[in-house]
């Protein structure tokens, strides 16, 4: 499996063009947000039952990087993008046709689906490009472009539906891919040369992803990154039940709300790109998983003696999303780092498990018997602190075992 270094662009104008992939995703949740309301309307449904909708996309999001990871290694990077963006098009489109909440359910499931290719090879190209000790950095650097979209999306979603209505949130989300296709098929280089010897046979595949699970790096950073950051997707589905809902905010105080928040985790994520200069990766997870903790634990306690307010929910708020902006590039970095010839399958499963381990949790916002801050925040403290365990007790079994961490090269048959 070669890669390819003599077609290396600027790392600038490489940055931005993986940064603009991975922001495919965000903006497919960030943008519609405001619009739940008119959506429910529209389908004669309530608000809880559209939030749905950002649980089947996460679900639809985590199996679709478990076919695109083999694929990624096998065909070479860009090939099972088209397919995969071109999918995702047309399952947009079908979106903003939706005419009920059910249709809507299944088809933000086929959207993710076939969308998340772009998340994945973005994942597999920093490992493509640049080499493992940067890549918390350049994780860093993608999570600022990827910040832009929290920060614009749910006000320019605001807009649309304001202007026109909530279907074109959806129409305008397919024309923002179909440019990021053409910028991929025209500027982007090829990272990696298709290895025909990568087997698309169901057991092999999963013989290679169970190797990459139990490898104890991926295993102990790839969990603990997972729960701490599942705070990021309670937080995305119980925010709209708690501002316009329980705060009754208009749509867009609620996306001038979004974008304060996100402001946390962009200059958090930022900020990491200092401190791994300074302190290990490992290190700056310990730290910031502890201080995510007590933050989620003060937030129930907030709002059970009844002190809280929309000033005190924001502060918690902002406190637990610079968390996550700290926790997602060290994990993902030491998680994927021993598979540098194996980075489609490596990403992939990391993506799987973040993102389907998130999307169940963030399932619970609705299914909890108690709802809003409540909800939003017991789910935050039980997932920290499962982050947190899973650290500290796999650091020490850890420190006991002889396994291999750097370099490990999957075998292919």
């Amino acid at each position: 499996m070669a890669i390819l270094k003599n077609k290396r662009p600027r790392s600038v104008l490489l940055i931005l063009m993986i940064g603009a992939l991975n922001t495919i995703t965000p903006i497919s949740i960030d943008m519609y947000l405001p619009a739940f309301p008119k959506i429910a309307r529209d389908l004669n449904t309530t608000v809880n039952n559209i939030a749905l909708s950002v649980s089947t996309y996460f679900l639809g999001f985590a199996l679709g990087q478990i076919l695109y990871g083999p694929l990624l290694d096998r065909f070479g990077r860009k090939r099972p993008l088209y397919v995969g963006l071109l999918l995702y098009i047309m399952a947009t489109i079908a979106c903003g046709m939706a005419n009920s909440v059910q249709f809507l359910w299944l088809i933000r499931f086929v959207q993710a689906l076939s969308g998340c290719v772009a998340a994945v090879a973005a994942m597999a190209m920093v490992l493509d490009f640049f080499p493992a000790d940067k890549s918390a950095g350049i994780i860093s650097l993608l999570i600022l472009i990827l910040g832009i979209s929290p920060l614009l999306a749910p006000s320019v979603g605001s807009l649309i539906v304001t202007i026109f209505n909530w279907r074109f949130v959806f129409f305008a989300l397919a024309a923002i891919a179909f440019v990021v296709l053409l910028v991929i098929f025209f500027f982007l280089p090829e990272g990696h040369t298709a290895d025909r010897s990568v087997s698309l046979m169901p057991k092999r595949i999963l013989t290679t992803f169970r190797r990459i699970l139990f490898t104890h790096q991926f295993f102990i950073y790839a969990m603990a990154g997972t729960f701490s950051f599942a705070g990021l997707f309670v937080y995305v589905a119980g925010s709209p039940a708690i501002f316009m809902g329980e705060f009754q905010t208009n749509p867009k105080r609620y996306g001038l709300i979004f974008a304060c928040l996100s402001i946390g985790f962009i200059g958090s994520s930022q900020l990491n790109h200092l401190l791994t200069r300074k302190f290990r990766n490992q290190e700056i997870l310990k730290m910031t998983l502890t201080i995510q903790l007590i933050a989620t634990l003060f937030f129930v306690a907030d709002i059970i003696t009844g002190w809280y307010s929309m000033a005190s929910t924001i502060l918690f708020l902002f406190v637990i999303l610079s968390c996550t902006g700290l926790t997602y590039p060290n994990a993902a970095s030491l998680a994927i780092a021993p598979f540098a010839k194996n980075a489609g399958s490596a990403s992939a499963l990391l993506g799987f498990i973040q993102i389907g381990v998130g999307g169940l949790i963030s399932a619970g916002v609705g299914a909890m018997p108690v709802r809003g801050t409540l909800s939003t925040s017991s789910i935050m403290a039980v997932s920290s602190l499962a982050a947190f365990l899973i650290l500290i007790l796999g650091s020490k079994l850890r420190s006991r075992s002889n396994l291999p961490e750097r370099n490990i090269d999957l075998p292919k048959t």
